[in-house]
């Protein structure tokens, strides 16, 4: 495992864009206005050589501990257990505040060892403020600007004493490519997506069986999309399976979304999207299956994820067995190009029907790895032709040659043949439901290319 190092302090002084700045990525959300950040998050960073976790917090605020902003001050503070380093970053410009002074007090009784960081300390504005830190009792402070990547120099310096014996050693990564059964094996991830309010986190934080993620009453809680590394045992097979869960920010319909800060928290689920293998969609059972939630599943069809529908809150659902029937309906209508997606009854309170959804989004990914050999796809295909010829639009012949597989996740299958301009699209949904079916692909998202080769003799 890498040493982990949490950066900490009040809100705006630049913990984002340090966290942003280190992992080499616009990884986290940015913003003028203070307390945009409200989980932790987790990212892997570089400095000359040096590798470590760095983890981005909530900024720290004096508010009550029931408040949002106390409960965002209580995961920064849980944050630090098992820490090895944390970086306590003040704002140069600013000088220091009485709440600086405040988390320098907590720090002091903690056992972490803490680097001083006096960021936004690029021209002569930020060099009182770097002097004042030195009162802070950590020794000398880091002066640095995460903004313009100025002083990260001096920042290994202050960490390597503490934490560069533990980055020796850190097994190479291989640039070759995974097999199928190596791609099994490394960690699933699973991104949580739905509508505001629809109890992703809370969801999360009973599989992990703590508050790892801020939760509440109030919609739009999470902000940042959260990945959090987890080891799950199947209780049906008894088999320990590492999970990488995906947490991400509520998704309204765009008209509804007007503020700058939700419009990057909405692009940063789209990305967590995009960066899963499985994607659960979480509905609300007081609420039903909503037009948004088709256009959200939708995308992540288009996006070609493996997609699961959870129905969360079932523990107050009304009228259960309707709801159920109904909302399947409604995804075999509304998502016609997929038919049969995985759907699931959950319970994020009293941890209903968990284990099952998980033990299927391992099942949904391996349909959405497999690779079938070309003379077993060319048998089922040739079954196919014989079953249900193609037609033959205004007497001309359509000639399918044969089939192949070009890439997983998701599968896309190549048909080679003549004329395949005049296919018609029922003939292409013909060939990918028989596909999902014959083939065991069951509901994973199926990408057909025709290609008719060149005639050499055309010209």
């Amino acid at each position: 495992m890498k040493p982990q190092v949490i950066i900490i302090g009040r809100p705006n002084v630049g913990k984002s864009t340090l966290f942003n700045r280190l992992v080499g990525k616009r990884l986290a959300l940015v913003d003028d206005q203070p307390g945009v950040t409200r989980d932790r998050r987790m990212g892997d960073a570089t400095i000359a050589g040096m590798e470590f976790t760095i983890v981005d917090t909530a900024g720290w605020e004096d508010d009550d501990a029931e408040t949002l902003p106390g409960r965002m001050r209580k995961q920064t503070e849980v944050s630090l257990e098992g820490a090895d380093a944390a970086l306590f970053v003040v704002d140069a410009r600013a000088g220091l505040t009485p709440l600086d002074n405040e988390i320098a007090r907590w720090l002091h009784s903690q056992k972490v060892p803490v680097v001083a960081v006096a960021n936004k300390a690029e021209g002569r504005t930020g060099e009182a403020g770097v002097l004042e830190a030195y009162s802070l009792g950590f020794g000398d402070p880091v002066a640095l600007s995460a903004e313009h990547g100025e002083g990260v120099a001096d920042l290994f310096d202050a960490l390597w004493p503490i934490i560069g014996e533990k980055t020796e050693g850190e097994a190479a990564e291989t640039n070759s490519e995974p097999t199928e059964e190596e791609l099994l094996a490394q960690p699933l991830k699973l991104a949580i997506v739905g509508r505001p309010n629809a109890g992703k986190s809370t969801l999360i934080n009973r599989l992990l069986d703590e508050d790892r993620l801020l939760t509440g009453p109030e919609a739009g809680i999470t902000r940042d999309s959260i990945a959090i590394d987890w080891e799950w045992t199947d209780p049906q097979t008894g088999e320990t399976r590492e999970i990488r869960l995906i947490d991400t920010a509520g998704m309204r319909k765009r008209a509804q979304v007007v503020e700058k800060l939700e419009r990057l928290s909405v692009a940063d689920a789209r990305r967590a999207i995009d960066f899963a293998e499985v994607v659960v969609l979480l509905l609300d059972a007081t609420r039903g299956l909503e037009h948004q939630d088709l256009k959200i599943a939708s995308h992540v069809l288009e996006e070609g994820r493996a997609l699961m529908i959870a129905i969360n809150k079932w523990d107050i659902a009304e009228d259960a067995s309707k709801l159920f029937n109904g909302i399947r309906a409604a995804l075999d209508e509304g998502l016609a190009q997929v038919r049969g997606l995985p759907l699931f009854a959950v319970s994020a309170r009293t941890g209903k029907g968990l284990d099952t959804m998980l033990h299927a989004a391992f099942e949904i990914r391996a349909a959405w790895s497999k690779r079938v050999s070309t003379s077993a796809l060319n048998r089922w295909f040739d079954d196919a032709l014989e079953a249900n010829p193609p037609p033959a639009p205004k007497g001309k012949r359509i000639k399918l040659r044969y089939i192949t597989q070009a890439s997983t996740r998701p599968p896309r299958f190549v048909v080679f043949g003549t004329r395949l301009d005049m296919l018609p699209k029922s003939y292409e949904r013909y060939l990918v439901n028989g596909i999902r079916k014959e083939l065991g692909f069951d509901a994973v998202p199926v990408r057909v290319v025709l290609k008719t080769p060149k005639n050499p003799f055309s010209k």
